[in-house]
């Protein structure tokens, strides 16, 4: 393993922002900031896979590792984003083993799993098929999301599936779930239970920040955030800016 996979394993304190206004200028400018990361939310935002293309491609000339969270665990949207440079993907709203191991089949190359070998950007539009694999079996990253009730509580079974790189906190969307269910326990209380399930698999878990303070709280727990997005950023700024001037 080499660059982000092997940093992440090593639980090297890493931070970068989501990414989700369709525009490679604001990969550029966000890029320009040296983050750690950057990772593009397809999820969340309209970006069709032709301008993610086109937004990898800002990201590498930044010179950062981009990664895709993908709309779905569908494998189209994975090898989607794969096959057009990313350096790895994050899969939203995985709640089971059998999830799981459908994301790493869709990532991963054979024997690890069962993506298929396209002539796209990755590949060097089929000039570098053979090294591309090579590369990718190396140093793709696989993560997931666990950002429900029901995650939490197979959270061990899903951490267990070979060939996930790192588990992603949720905790928006998970204090959405908690609240709609008849629960006694807090939402700090499911966080340290995914926390203690990723040590007790020896696996890394991250979570998502909004802003630094909370980043650096909870990277002297864990090792991964991702902190805020270009939205929310231009989003302040632009109340700031705008704020009565008295």
């Amino acid at each position: 393993m080499t660059g982000l996979r092997v940093a992440i394993a090593a639980r090297t304190p890493l931070r970068g922002p989501f990414v989700a206004i369709p525009s490679p200028m604001v990969v550029e400018i966000m890029g320009g900031a040296n983050p750690d990361f950057l990772c593009i939310d397809t999820e969340h935002s309209p970006i069709p896979d032709f301008l993610l293309t086109e937004m990898i491609r800002a990201g590498d000339l930044s010179g950062q590792p981009v990664l895709v969270r993908v709309q779905s665990a569908l494998a189209q949207n994975i090898t989607a984003a794969l096959d057009a440079g990313a350096t790895g993907i994050l899969v939203p709203h995985v709640s089971s083993a059998q999830e799981a191991a459908a994301v790493v089949k869709a990532a991963r190359f054979p024997p690890e799993g069962t993506r298929g070998a396209g002539p796209g950007r990755a590949a060097g539009y089929i000039r570098n098929i053979a090294g591309y694999i090579e590369d990718a079996r190396r140093d793709t990253v696989v993560m997931v999301q666990i950002e429900t009730v029901a995650a939490v509580a197979r959270v061990a079974e899903i951490l267990a599936v070979p060939g996930i790189d790192l588990a992603l906190i949720g905790p928006g969307d998970l204090a959405v779930d908690l609240a709609a269910r008849d629960e006694t326990r807090s939402l700090d209380t499911l966080i340290d239970e995914v926390i203690a399930a990723g040590q007790a698999a020896d696996l890394p878990i991250g979570i998502f920040s909004p802003d630094r303070d909370t980043s650096r709280t909870w990277l002297k727990r864990l090792s991964f955030v991702i902190e805020g997005s270009d939205a929310l950023f231009l989003t302040l700024a632009s109340d700031a800016a705008s704020a009565p001037l008295d």
